[in-house]
């Protein structure tokens, strides 16, 4: 009997003890860095975020197109998707943090009615003001909360979301979701690296995801909000994460000093330097929480 010859792939050329070890993966890519004109590509971004900072998720570049040269190149040369059905736009989101699919949405395509208003794709109606209502005191609460959102400066053509790694466009910004310690490490940093100090966060009723990609496109300034009822059951967020949203500009300064952080002080996190075992931050270090090896006998 003929025995069949078993194909065997090439030695892979990646340091798994490197990727294990925070320090030496942070000097690894400001390495990779310094061969790229000073800068982390997004690649490196993604990486360390989902391998330093223990991220989840892929984090989502967002771009709204204003014009129609613009949108024409997309479509030209970018591989997408659209959707069958109008869906949220934390829906785009979550189909691009969690699959990674590459996706252009357009008003027809766009079925929640809260995205559309802060996107400029429609003005302030009764129905807006309606669902807002269950959350304030009356109808003139309502409307006034709703006003006071922000909104695109002029309606876009159509939006585009992908994994910041594989987006075909230059981002406007990026979301991104994770736990609410992550969410702090990731605000001291920017703070750090844009030399801010205190960090303001901005919640708005029903429009978490939607409302908080367009204020960071109108104010160009990172903002950290907790999900709303929508993006919870629509968006794909089951697991008591928070969003973060930051201009695409500041994404490379902010993961660069976390990178130069994680080298000098030997770790990410600050519960305990360099070190992921979960029961330290139970009580600030505790003393009784300590191993150590035995003495010789």
């Amino acid at each position: 009997m003929e025995t069949k010859t078993i194909e065997t792939e090439p030695a892979c050329d990646l340091d798994f003890d490197l990727c294990l070890d925070d320090v030496a993966l942070a000097k690894t890519i400001l390495a990779s860095a310094d061969q790229n004109g000073g800068k982390v590509s997004d690649a490196g971004i993604v990486f360390a975020l989902r391998n330093i900072l223990k991220m989840k998720y892929y984090p989502v570049a967002v771009k709204y197109f204003f014009e129609k040269g613009e949108l024409k190149d997309f479509k030209n040369n970018a591989e997408y998707k659209t959707s069958l059905h109008p869906v949220t736009f934390c829906a785009y989101v979550a189909a691009s943090r969690q699959r990674g699919d590459i996706l252009l949405g357009t008003a027809d395509k766009l079925g929640c009615s809260n995205a559309k208003y802060v996107m400029k794709l429609k003005e302030i109606d009764d129905a807006e003001i309606k669902s807002h209502l269950k959350y304030t005191k009356d109808w003139d609460q309502a409307e006034r909360f709703v006003k006071t959102k922000k909104r695109l400066p002029k309606k876009p053509l159509a939006f585009a979301t992908a994994p910041l790694h594989k987006a075909p466009f230059t981002p406007d910004l990026i979301h991104g979701m994770c736990d609410t310690l992550q969410s702090y490490h990731l605000a001291n940093d920017w703070d750090a690296a844009f030399d801010n100090h205190p960090f303001e966060m901005t919640m708005t009723m029903n429009s978490s995801i939607c409302h908080g990609c367009v204020q960071c496109f109108v104010m160009n300034k990172f903002n950290v909000t907790q999900m709303c009822s929508s993006s919870y059951t629509a968006g794909k967020t089951e697991q008591g994460e928070i969003n973060w949203i930051m201009p695409y500009v500041q994404m490379e300064p902010t993961i660069h000093w976390m990178l130069e952080r994680t080298v000098r002080d030997g770790g990410v996190s600050f519960p305990r330097t360099g070190e992921t075992y979960p029961g330290f931050d139970i009580c600030k270090l505790c003393p009784f929480l300590t191993f150590k090896k035995p003495k010789k006998s």
